[in-house]
């Protein structure tokens, strides 16, 4: 009998696209091993003492930052289709979460709304209903959301929430009360109580974040950020900066793996957390997805945006049940990942590893860290993105988008985080109408030399127009929003050629749908011009504007032999004069000829 070798059953396509570590594993190349160890630790060296400090931004315990760690580590590193990002708390979603539990319970009825259990009960289930929302957009593959927040608006709230982050950090570098208020009225505030400062505590703060910005120049794979955690932990137990010098420290942490729980509140307190869910998944997602492109371009790889959605709802729902924060994908842990050598998310394994190992036998440890490391550890967090100077380089680029960003800047440090947010989706979407309802549209005339070809006649000024015809062409489609700013343009265009046309050509190869409006403006203008002696012409329209066309009068208006599968086509018929039948009886798509069968 010959011997039989038992192989494992290969993981469907299915479950494999679900869970891609399943596809990725078994190809696995040891000879990458000893690097994503390297890095596994390097990054564990970042995100520990970041994912505390962030805890802090949140208004949640030290704690809280690890146990979301836990979760994301491990989750991601199963589910991720990036190899590089960096996943766990960020200065952004700590902020989101902290603004949006204070507007609710600040909003809300709820009994001992002051208290720090109460706090962190809302807070866990907001996590569950990111998590939730995520979930939902995943299955819905919405993986494109993110492009309806523009990136002026992105980078004008990300500069916003930078100093957000930074200024409320600056109570702890001095050891002062926190003020109440906006930004600016907490930098005010901070100020004012500069005399009553304690200067240990600032000698403190100055001196680790002076440290966190010299360490990794003298070597850029230096821990910086563990290194100092550790140092001024013992210099804080030596000196017993706590007792003696009146510096805050963190206090004693719970050691062990957080309990699971879900939150008890009731239904109505889950569901009114839900639309401000989905504005955490657009600012979140935007920011991990960007992160995580900007990686994939570099190193060329594919990343599955909706398979990142299901990642990243899965590493929140399970961030959430420990009690932790919302996850999201940072630059800085991405960047360390990446600069230690990271091959796969088997890095993410080591560095869940080691945060397990820090969780279960390393947290008496932190007792003496004073919250001054931590306010150095955030401010250097969020420098780069102050030095980044992004608007100022969009102020060059585009003034028009510069201003939709500085707006929402605006909002984040002169009312709150939450709002700052809303005002860049609105500020997003009315970018987009904005552009849309403001379309460009060319005049074309005769590439010299080249048969056949239209292109700008202002672009080109070396282009023949066409004696009697105005050829148009609509460079975005026509739609509701902007129909009645395309009729204006048209006309005045008309007006003032000269000698006057007797034909127009609308090139409509932008045009991919029509909608009622568009198509009633259309006929009235049609009508409007056939009164003047003036025909308009149709050329190089889609199958789906055809039908839409065909629905709602449009041809009929028009006129069925005056549609053409080409701009040439609609000028040499009304330049011959020619009145061809149409073939079909109605307006020829571009793929069915390159000539007129009108």
């Amino acid at each position: 009998m010959s011997s039989l070798s038992l192989k494992p059953p290969k993981p469907s396509r299915k479950i494999s696209g679900f869970v891609p570590i399943l596809s990725w594993l078994p190809k696995y190349d040891r000879s990458w091993f000893s690097l994503d160890i390297i890095a596994g630790l390097t990054l564990w060296g970042l995100v520990v003492p970041e994912a505390m400090a962030y805890a802090g931004i949140a208004g949640l315990p030290p704690q809280a930052g690890l146990y979301t760690l836990v979760a994301s580590l491990l989750i991601y590193a199963l589910l991720g289709t990036s190899p590089h990002l960096g996943v766990g708390p960020t200065s952004a979603t700590a902020a989101l979460l902290a603004s949006t539990i204070s507007a609710f319970l600040l909003g809300s009825v709820v009994g001992n709304a002051a208290d720090p259990l109460t706090y962190q009960t809302y807070a866990a289930a907001f996590v569950l209903v990111v998590g939730l929302v995520f979930l939902a957009a995943g299955i819905a593959k919405l993986g494109f959301i993110t492009q309806f927040l523009s990136k002026p608006v992105m980078d004008g709230f990300v500069m916003g929430l930078a100093l957000f982050v930074a200024v409320g950090q600056l109570n702890k570098l001095f050891g002062v009360a926190k003020p109440d208020g906006n930004t600016v009225q907490k930098f005010l505030g901070i100020i004012k109580e500069l005399p009553d400062a304690n200067w240990v505590t600032f000698i403190i703060g100055a001196s680790a974040l002076a440290l966190l910005f010299l360490l990794p120049r003298i070597n850029k794979r230096i821990p910086a950020g563990l290194i100092i955690l550790f140092g001024y932990i013992l210099l804080s137990s030596v000196l017993k900066l706590g007792d003696n010098y009146g510096v805050e420290v963190v206090g004693k942490l719970p050691q062990g793996f957080p309990s699971i729980a879900i939150p008890k509140l009731p239904f109505s307190a889950y569901l009114s957390m839900v639309l401000p869910a989905i504005g955490v998944l657009l600012v979140a997602f935007s920011e991990a997805l960007g992160v995580a492109h900007e990686f994939a371009e570099k190193h060329n790889y594919d990343i599955n945006a909706d398979q990142e959605l299901n990642a990243h709802a899965l590493a929140n729902l399970g961030s959430g049940l420990f009690g932790g924060m919302i996850v999201g994908g940072g630059m800085s842990a991405s960047a360390v990942k990446e600069g230690a050598g990271a091959r796969t998310q088997v890095s993410n394994l080591v560095a869940w590893v080691v945060t397990l190992v820090t969780i279960l036998f390393l947290t008496p440890l932190f007792t003496s860290l004073p919250e001054a490391v931590l306010g150095a550890l955030i401010i250097h967090a969020v420098w780069h993105i102050l030095a980044s100077r992004k608007l100022k380089k969009l102020q060059v680029e585009s003034k028009a988008e510069y201003w939709f960003g500085v707006i929402t800047m605006l909002g984040v440090i002169l009312i709150d985080v939450a709002e700052g947010m809303v005002i860049g989706l609105v500020a997003s979407l009315l970018f987009v109408v904005y552009r849309s309802s403001r379309p460009h549209l060319s005049s074309l005339g005769r590439v010299p030399g080249v048969p056949g070809a239209y292109s700008d006649l202002t672009r080109h000024p070396e282009n023949q127009a066409v004696p009697g015809i105005m050829i148009l062409r609509l460079d975005s489609p026509i739609y509701y929003a902007n129909a009645q700013t395309v009729r204006e343009n048209i006309k005045a265009l008309i007006a003032k050629a000269d000698p006057p046309p007797y034909a127009v050509i609308l090139d409509s190869a932008a045009q991919d749908n029509l909608d009622l409006t568009s198509a009633q403006m259309l006929r009235s203008l049609v009508r409007e011009l056939k009164a003047k002696g003036i025909q308009i012409y149709a050329a190089e329209v889609h199958a789906p504007v055809q039908e839409a066309a065909r629905r709602l009068g449009l041809i009929g208006e028009i006129g069925r032999a005056n549609g053409f599968a080409t701009v040439e086509a609609a000028v040499q018929f009304i330049e011959k004069g020619a009145h061809r039948q149409s073939i079909i009886g109605e307006i020829p798509t571009t793929h069915d000829s390159d000539h007129s069968s009108g």
